[in-house]
């Protein structure tokens, strides 16, 4: 065990939390050193602390760019305690040891986030403070590093039980938890500085996130996991509100994210209903209730145990009728009260509130695993307006087609390759999910439509009438055929294919109406 804490410098643009601990350590007497915003602060506490100025014998320059990258701090802080040599080095130059580094960086992540301008990013971009925490990470054997305001109680607590002195496994801790902030802060500016260059793939890449929760399993129960937040200013279920209901899992957490990504897409309000990352039901209405009801008769056996994501705020009525099927998860813009007492009969289910919808045209990466890397792409944000389609057959989609067709489209791009979407009156009908064969997504989806009508009293199958989008081009006419055997009417699809005519002759032997869109939208 180290000797007491004696001395401790404070740094924070984060003063949550810092009357109270400054005030426990002048208490125990700890002689408090400060730089000018921090020493005010404490100041302001009527409690003694020195400023950094007094201690080096030079004031802040530079407009605050200089103030602790000075031998006096570094050395008090890297000497090595107890090192014959290093204790001789600091006496002769009058280097006090510092026993506890108070630093939280410059808030470089929020000013980013705000949209400042490049020169207000650059200036929040901290030199000294990192350079302090990484020093005294280094030289945990007898610092204490402290870079986050929730671990005050932590160092205060081992203080009380150990005369003033922070324990070995406690200050190894916080020196982990310094190199990791460091790591990610540099990951934070790194990556904006390429975004300034439009150098999406730079030479070095890297990621950093903080631990928000740590979750019971994976996927699976053997697995472990946790969710990290990271600075994108995206809405959604990372930084919801959780009203009620049990802890979230891996995978509620995964199934909503896809939800709530697939709804805001819409202008209009919508529902989306999702099991396993796949939409099993997708609807627009003139409010909540009505685009639920119709997205839960595409696959109401699926429905159950999903997750319900809205794009408006959720009224009592709509949730009157969630609350009917047993739901995991429902995630909307907002809910009323009396949504709020609907919800809570229903104890173990999640309501996430959030504070709008993410722009499905945002430029930004998602990553992947591979074995020794990870690969990375940008997000796939593209979107198709009724001007973008080309008529290839001589039959020409109808009005309520064409709103149909880009609507099957839209939604085909958040369902797993190979991908097969029947939509009717604004409504999914069928959907085939993640298949090898493209002719197996069209015919399961179909199936899935007979089934659904059979819940609905319905002799035909939903899918007669109805209009198809393929995520991918049809490479043969087959998959094509099964889609008119059907009962669809109109196609939509990316076009490309080297048997386009093929499919292009089939669509018009069997009345088919069919639009190209020129974008694929695979999803693996």
């Amino acid at each position: 065990m180290p000797a007491a804490i004696r001395r401790a410098l404070f740094s924070v643009s984060d003063k949550s939390g810092l009357p109270e601990f400054a005030r426990f350590l002048h208490q125990a007497g700890v002689e408090l050193i400060s730089t000018g915003g921090t020493a005010k602060a404490i100041k302001g506490e009527g409690l003694p602390v020195k400023e950094v100025a007094e201690v080096t014998g030079f004031p802040e320059m530079l407009d605050g760019r200089v103030k602790t990258l000075h031998p006096i701090i570094h050395g008090g802080i890297l000497g090595i305690r107890g090192n014959a040599e290093h204790e001789k080095i600091m006496a002769e130059h009058k280097i006090g040891p510092i026993d506890l580094i108070v630093v939280n960086l410059y808030p470089f992540e929020k000013t980013v986030a705000a949209g400042a301008d490049f020169d207000t990013c650059v200036e929040n971009i901290d030199i000294g403070g990192p350079a302090m925490i990484r020093s005294a990470a280094k030289n945990h054997a007898g610092v204490t590093v402290v870079v986050d305001p929730l671990d005050y109680i932590l160092v205060m607590a081992d203080m009380k039980a150990n005369n003033g002195a922070v324990r070995e496994q406690t200050r190894k801790q916080l020196a982990a938890r310094a190199f990791a902030r460091t790591a990610a802060y540099d990951a934070a500016i790194s990556n904006w500085f390429a975004g300034q260059l439009g150098d999406d793939y730079p030479r070095w890449l890297s990621f950093g996130g903080r631990l928000k929760q740590s979750l019971r399993y994976g996927e699976n129960p053997h697995q472990t996991a946790a969710l990290y937040v990271t600075g994108e200013k995206r809405a959604g279920v990372a930084a919801a509100l959780q009203v009620q209901g049990k802890e979230l899992s891996y995978n509620n957490i995964n199934d909503t994210d896809a939800a709530y990504d697939l709804v805001a897409e819409f202008s209009t309000p919508a529902c989306a209903i999702i099991k396993h990352a796949n939409p099993c039901g997708v609807a627009l209405g003139a409010n909540c209730l009505e685009a639920y009801t119709k997205a839960l008769a595409c696959d109401p056996v699926s429905a159950f145990g999903g997750i319900i994501a809205l794009n408006r705020s959720i009224d009592g009525p709509t949730a009157a009728k969630i609350t009917e099927l047993f739901t995991e998860v429902v995630i909307a813009p907002g809910a009323d009260d009396e949504a709020k007492s609907h919800f809570a009969k229903k104890k173990n289910l999640r309501l996430l509130i959030t504070d709008g919808l993410p722009d499905p045209g945002a430029v930004g990466r998602t990553l992947r695993n591979v074995a020794g890397g990870f690969l990375v792409q940008s997000r796939d944000n593209g979107r198709i307006a009724k001007a973008d389609l080309k008529v290839v057959t001589k039959v020409k989609p109808t009005p309520q087609q064409l709103d149909d067709l880009l609507l099957a489209f839209t939604i085909c791009k958040h369902v797993k390759s190979n991908a097969i979407v029947y939509v009717k009156d604004g409504a999914t009908v069928g959907i085939g999910a993640g298949q090898m064969s493209r002719i197996d997504s069209a015919r399961i989806a179909h199936s899935k439509s007979k089934d659904a009508a059979q819940a609905l009293g319905r002799k035909d199958a939903l899918t007669v009438g109805s209009v198809v989008a393929s995520d991918a081009f049809f490479p043969f006419p087959d998959g094509l055929l099964v889609t008119a055997e059907a009962g669809a009417l109109a196609v939509i699809q990316p076009g490309g294919s080297i048997k386009d005519d093929e499919v292009i002759k089939a669509a018009d032997e069997n009345g088919l109406a069919m639009v190209f869109t020129g974008m694929r939208h695979f999803r693996h």
